[in-house]
């Protein structure tokens, strides 16, 4: 990939940002943002997309980090932010990865630890909100108690996990919204642990 001047760095960095937030910028906001006219922040974006850094799904809002790019990340040791997990996908297919972190080191993680965005609030109790990156350790089993991202229903969940004789206990942890644990046969195929989770990251 070609190298970047400052000022393409600083406008990549600030898209990288937003888009984290789940908010892909316009060129408008790209232009207000750093004081440039909109023609500037145009030339900019397309610099970034020529060089390689930055894709365009062609919608709305539709600029996104390049596959290279997010590769060139991971193989300086970034950890994935897995934006979503669905059936029979591979978890660390790469239309589901959104991002990598540069953590690994940081935080002693192993190599096949990634992150996982949450969405919902219930498990609030446990100091996880929405929004926040829970650190996964991939495994098919996790003991009794232990916090969990479990496939259900084909969606992804963080819940705590009691396996029970015949069934399996997903517990959350949000007193205040009244949540109730919800319970599946262990033979049900609509449930499946996808890993433990080992930690949680605030973004903001």
């Amino acid at each position: 990939m070609e190298p970047l001047t400052e000022k393409q760095q600083r406008v990549l960095k600030f898209i990288e940002r937003k888009l984290k937030e789940n908010n892909p910028p316009s060129q408008k906001e790209i232009a207000a943002y750093f004081g440039l006219a909109q023609n500037a922040a145009y030339q900019l974006v397309g610099y970034l997309k020529k060089k390689g850094y930055l894709t365009d799904s062609g919608r709305h809002r539709g600029i996104r980090l390049s596959k290279e790019y997010l590769r060139s990340v991971q193989q300086t040791g970034g950890v994935p932010i897995v934006g979503r997990v669905a059936a029979g996908e591979p978890i660390l297919a790469e239309q589901n990865i959104e991002d990598y972190v540069n953590i690994k080191e940081l935080l002693g993680l192993s190599g096949d630890v990634f992150l996982l965005k949450v969405s919902g609030d219930s498990m609030v109790d446990e100091g996880i909100m929405d929004g926040d990156l829970v650190a996964v350790k991939p495994v098919p089993e996790v003991e009794n108690g232990q916090i969990a991202v479990v496939l259900l229903d084909g969606e992804a969940t963080v819940k705590r996990v009691y396996i029970q004789k015949h069934r399996i206990a997903l517990k959350p942890a949000n007193e205040a919204a009244g949540y109730k644990t919800e319970y599946i046969k262990r033979s049900s195929r609509s449930v499946r642990i996808i890993g433990k989770v080992i930690g949680c990251l605030r973004t903001i």
